[in-house]
């Protein structure tokens, strides 16, 4: 029987392409998805295909949950639409105890749907139409005012409303996160914080029920979360002694890194990404910090995304087309592109062929399916010799793509769930 051909390359061995007699080992596969055959799912549902498994979904759920609180008497968490904000990803999020956190009108409307009160909803962004504050003051949502004309905004609606409206405040603070996240919210070390408590106090429409910072994403630094968590308790206290408001609670958003590897990491995100129990160290230790002794701490609000959904996210990709590049390098064309990988700009996935190929991985070039010469999934992979109708897979995907996916010259696919009693459910239909 006549070999296939395998072309020559010279490559830096990498730790785990060999094995303890110095062969270069097979490529590892993911011919399985919680136990369901990748091949079976492909046949049923078409390529491309995003899969969701429950089980990962419920488990990192659970485990950051027990990170927390086992440490902090009072944690809530919020799931963060804009992350992935499909029906059966919210629901399974909403059943185990998360509340709603939304940042436009579109995503609260979307909570109110899935039946979450306003009472739980964090209603969060840089711009709230007055419509959305309108109703979201009736329901007694946790308004978190981003700016000052906001804040006059509020007021005016609380005027309206002939009653109190209890809000909380955005606030940006130097972390040791560069660049500081300064689009958002009120400045802590120039006092524009300090000002819009005041401002709050003055008017008298409002309560400063709590206060919410969000370092920025995908940090990979826990001692970021400790400083804001000091500053933002040190704010709630000034708040008490100069201005008789008792906060209720501290938001410390999210930003949460996944275990995913950025492209300008050496290691591998599992090697690199700190543990939820290293996160909730930090921000219980940042509290107690400034809580003053015997005075009973503020609830802790989490709004976690992609730590919480990023590992449960696969996307199933065929092979249509084998090329090469000007360099001469291996390059396949898939049938995804990135209007629905958006986040292969900074992440470097893990991509495992769906069925066993002869050969030793070689360095290739992805390409996917668009009509633009940026959509490129991936400049290096290590693969084997792939053929057309081969199956390929990204994971980690489960945080952003969903959401920030665009309909450019194709539809987007359909999305699955498996189960975490091992049958599959359609989540999203494929578009028409």
């Amino acid at each position: 029987m006549k070999k296939t051909y395998v072309s020559p390359t010279i490559e830096r061995n990498v730790i785990g392409l060999m094995n303890k007699h110095g062969h270069g080992a097979t490529s590892p596969v993911c011919d399985r998805i919680d136990g369901v055959r990748t091949a079976d799912l492909l046949k049923e549902h078409g390529s491309p295909l995003f899969v969701y498994s429950e089980t990962a979904l419920r488990e990192k759920y659970r485990a950051a949950h027990r990170a927390f609180s086992k440490r902090y008497a009072s944690v809530q968490f919020a799931w963060s639409y804009k992350t992935n904000y499909l029906r059966a990803i919210c629901q399974v999020f909403h059943q185990e105890g998360s509340i709603a956190e939304v940042v436009s009108d579109f995503e609260y409307d979307k909570a109110r749907n899935l039946g979450v009160p306003g009472s739980q909803i964090v209603y969060n962004g840089p711009y709230k139409t007055r419509e959305s504050l309108v109703r979201a003051v009736a329901e007694g949502a946790k308004i978190q005012i981003d700016n000052l004309d906001e804040l006059l905004l509020v007021e005016d609606i609380a005027r309206g409303a002939g009653r109190k409206v209890d809000v909380a405040i955005r606030v940006f603070a130097d972390c040791g996160i560069q660049p500081v996240w300064s689009k958002f919210g009120f400045q802590y070390e120039t006092f524009d914080a300090y000002r819009a408590i005041k401002r709050i106090h003055s008017g008298g429409k409002l309560n400063l029920a709590g206060l919410h910072m969000h370092v920025g994403t995908f940090i990979l630094e826990p001692n970021a979360y400790r400083v804001a968590a000091a500053k933002l308790m040190f704010l709630a206290e000034v708040a008490r002694k100069e201005f008789g408001f008792e906060v209720e609670y501290l938001n410390l958003g999210g930003g949460f890194a996944s275990c995913n590897t950025l492209h300008n990491q050496y290691l591998p995100g599992e090697q690199t990404t700190p543990t939820f129990d290293q996160y909730a160290e930090a921000i219980v230790d940042g509290i107690h910090s400034e809580l003053p002794s015997g005075q009973i701490p503020p609830k802790l609000l989490l709004e976690t995304g992609r730590a919480l959904v990023d590992e449960a996210g696969y996307l199933i990709t065929t092979v249509r087309a084998m090329k090469r590049t000007a360099a001469g390098q291996p390059a396949i064309v898939v049938d995804a592109g990135v209007n629905l990988l958006y986040t292969a700009n900074w992440y470097k996935f893990n991509i495992r062929p769906a069925q066993p190929n002869p050969g030793p991985p070689v360095q290739t070039m992805i390409y996917g399916c668009l009509c633009m010469n940026i959509d490129v999934l991936r400049e290096q992979a290590a693969l084997p010799a792939l053929g057309v109708d081969d199956a390929i897979v990204f994971h980690p995907v489960g945080a952003y793509n969903q959401t920030q996916s665009m309909q450019f010259i194709t539809y987007r696919p359909r999305s699955v769930m498996v189960c975490s009693n091992g049958t599959v459910e359609v989540i999203r239909e494929r578009e028409d």
